[in-house]
């Protein structure tokens, strides 16, 4: 069973709800346009929205 998401934790850490179809989820979870002249603050971008959009699918049990 997942825990329900700590509405007033998140709006602490300044995060706002963003609903997407699970299609969508599984697209930016696995889309990394990258390369190795890709600066350091954009890969660690890329890499936090991959995490959690496939953090997503998996506490709604989809992966």
């Amino acid at each position: 069973m997942t825990e329900p998401t700590d509405e007033t934790a998140e709006k602490e850490r300044g995060r706002v709800a963003l609903w997407l179809d699970p299609a969508d989820l599984e697209t930016l979870s696995q889309r990394c346009l990258c390369n190795d002249e890709t600066p350091d603050p954009e890969r660690e971008f890329c890499a936090r929205v991959r995490f959690r959009a496939r953090a997503a699918l998996h506490k709604a049990g989809l992966v």
